[in-house]
């Protein structure tokens, strides 16, 4: 867990929109991965791969469940400060925010896992195309 501190508005700014374009970028490659997925199924009838496709299509259909929410949770925080900045235009340049440790944390933690999938899936791949 990382520890709690102070931090500029437009150092939250840009994290945030790191945030957004790294989970479009999941989001376009889970795309991505779902078509693969229907090329393997239109391929093979063997049982046990089908049943693997079936979980990854699960997985895929769960991160998007959960990056949709990151995304909406970062969105809303981003707004916070946008109306923050509006209400105090003057004072934004030297107001320190609190920092963004448990959405850091999740979206640290969300990249992990989408690694962990993808790495898994592209070892599936491997052995079934």
């Amino acid at each position: 867990m990382t520890k709690q501190k102070n931090i500029y508005i437009k150092d939250l700014h840009f994290e945030h929109e790191r945030w957004l374009r790294e989970i479009d970028f999941w989001k376009d490659e889970l795309k991505i991965f779902a078509d693969r997925l229907g090329e393997i199924v239109s391929r093979w009838t063997d049982h046990s791969v089908l049943a693997k496709a079936e979980h990854f299509q699960n997985q895929f259909i769960r991160h998007n469940e959960v990056v949709d929410k990151l995304k909406h949770d970062i969105k809303a925080k981003e707004n916070t400060l946008v109306d923050y900045a509006i209400a105090h235009p003057v004072a934004i340049n030297h107001v320190h925010f609190s920092d963004h440790v448990s959405l850091r944390d999740r979206m640290e933690t969300q990249e992990k896992i989408y690694n962990d999938l993808k790495g898994e899936f592209f070892r599936y791949m491997t052995e079934v195309m």
